[in-house]
């Protein structure tokens, strides 16, 4: 029996997958810390975490996947790594972090990012990165080149999350086209690192990794990391995406037309489209998809809403910190609209679907005679929903379908409030999958060791369920819909 390794590098914790490459099924799990790992926020709209927590755990996780399951770490084929999008990392010549990484909800360089579309201009920005520098990853950067001087000077490489996992794996710094696209420093047009972008803010060119195909031998485990990890030194490292091109891997989205989404720590709606399409504000993203190629791209179009899964933690903790499940019956037994309850779920940092606007959560219409912590939980779970809506109708105006998409079975989708709300709200069929981020890095690395193709790396994937909207209920969600998108209209304004 031969395996594959998967690495999930979220804000959360860090899950690692262990997949039999004959069945294409998990055989173990394992996930660290317990509890969510901390961020650290020394202004409001920031968010950091170290670079060597996310080692740190990868480590501890790895030990209680052996605990769980006995295998000989001789026998994995292959290691891959999904992680969050759009964090920075800096390290020096000697290969360690010079700061904590400015993760993907930090807000400081919003409006460094701003001035950079109006003085880059639209024409340049839209045409050919796809997007406004917004509070992506370059922004980031110039960040820390206008505000720590001292730390930018000592720079060797900067890197996204999951490059530096494999870094401390490999002990070899490398990047990806699809990485690089969603730090805003691909050019579509061009189809090559953007010269402009980097003369705007005036990086240096070496300042970039290795670029190394997403699917391929890039690179293998030191004896150093092996030893820590309890893995076997010279281990493939195949495969590394973003966790939202990944998630869209791990459920076969990989076609024009093919919608994936999820509701974990952010909520996020990912369709593929074979066109470099941009929206005019940014409020949606266009990155270099997982198996995009120069003759074929495959560019995925990401809405993101950042409060998804810390307001439902949030409300968690505000009952008392009662179970997910408890929560999620509870607030089934509230009626459509939660009794005029709203809630707009976007305080954790500037959302781009609101063009990088700072709105803050609300929860309005509360009636103390009335509502019931079960009616914050639903208003909680539609809020979510809603904003999802919204950005789905720009992605729509982009010209990417989405009468189906596919789901994993997890987080916000195990709750059958959420399902009901998101099918008839959005007018999809969702088709729920047994599958996460960790199990689709791992089938990612079978790809990049030969061992599977596009097709057979999906043998071992399951379909659970099918979710369709219901003609009565998406009158109800409509008119409910209605009523949050004015409140939503009036906070903007205010």
């Amino acid at each position: 029996m031969k395996y594959l390794l998967g690495y999930d590098v979220g804000s959360s914790s860090v899950k690692v997958a262990l997949l039999d490459i004959e069945t294409g099924k998990a055989v173990a799990t394992a996930t660290s810390p317990e509890q969510e790992m901390g961020m650290i926020a020394h202004q409001a709209g920031w968010a950091e975490q170290h670079p060597d927590s996310w080692w740190q755990e990868a480590v501890n996780a790895t030990h209680k996947l052996k605990v769980k399951y006995t295998f000989d770490p001789a026998l994995v084929a292959g290691i891959g790594i999904s992680y969050q999008m759009h964090g920075l990392v800096v390290v020096d010549k000697d290969l360690r972090a010079l700061r904590p990484s400015i993760i993907w909800c930090d807000s400081r360089a919003v409006e460094i990012g701003n001035w950079a579309f109006a003085e880059m201009g639209s024409k340049e920005c839209l045409g050919h990165l796809l997007n406004s520098p917004g509070n992506f990853t370059a922004s980031k950067l110039k960040w820390v080149k206008d505000n720590e001087p001292a730390v930018y000077e000592q720079i060797r490489y900067f890197m996204l999350p999951g490059d530096y996992l494999a870094m401390r794996m490999s002990g070899i710094p490398q990047t990806t086209v699809s990485g690089l696209s969603e730090g805003i420093f691909w050019d579509f047009a061009e189809q090559k690192i953007s010269q402009q972008l980097l003369d705007f803010y005036g990086f240096d060119a070496s300042f970039i990794p290795e670029v190394v195909s997403t699917f391929a031998p890039q690179s293998q485990l030191s004896a150093l990391a092996a030893a820590e990890l309890g893995l076997k030194a010279g281990t493939p490292i195949s495969y590394r995406a973003g966790d939202q091109p990944n998630n869209a891997f791990s459920l076969n989205v990989l076609n024009p037309g093919e919608v994936a989404t999820t509701a974990g720590t952010s909520g996020v709606v990912y369709g593929i489209n074979a066109q470099a399409t941009a929206d005019p504000l940014s409020r949606v993203n266009t990155f270099a998809h997982v198996n995009s190629t120069p003759d074929a791209q495959r560019n995925g179009v990401l809405l993101c809403v950042n409060g998804t899964g810390i307001l439902n933690s949030w409300v968690r903790r505000f009952a008392g910190g009662i179970s997910y499940d408890e929560m999620n019956q509870q607030a089934a037994q509230t009626p459509i609209g939660a009794e005029g309850l709203t809630f707009l779920p976007f305080g954790n940092g500037a959302e781009r679907v609101l063009e990088n606007r700072l709105v803050g959560g609300h929860l309005q219409g509360l009636n103390f005679n009335t509502h019931s912590t079960a009616h914050v939980f639903r208003a909680a779970q539609e809020g979510i929903v809603f904003a999802l809506n919204y950005g789905l109708q720009v992605m729509q105006q982009m010209g990417v379908q989405t009468q189906t998409v596919r789901a994993g079975h997890a987080n916000l989708f195990l709750s059958p409030l959420f399902r009901e709300a998101f099918a008839n709200t959005t007018g999809a069929t969702i088709e729920l999958y047994d599958t996460d981020g960790a199990q689709g890095a791992a089938r990612a690395a079978g790809i990049g060791v030969g061992v599977y193709d596009f097709q057979t790396a999906f043998e071992g994937l399951t379909q659970i369920a099918t979710f369709a909207p219901e003609a009565h209920l998406q009158e109800k969600y409509a008119e409910t819909y209605s009523g949050w998108e004015t409140a939503l209209n009036k906070a903007i304004t205010e």
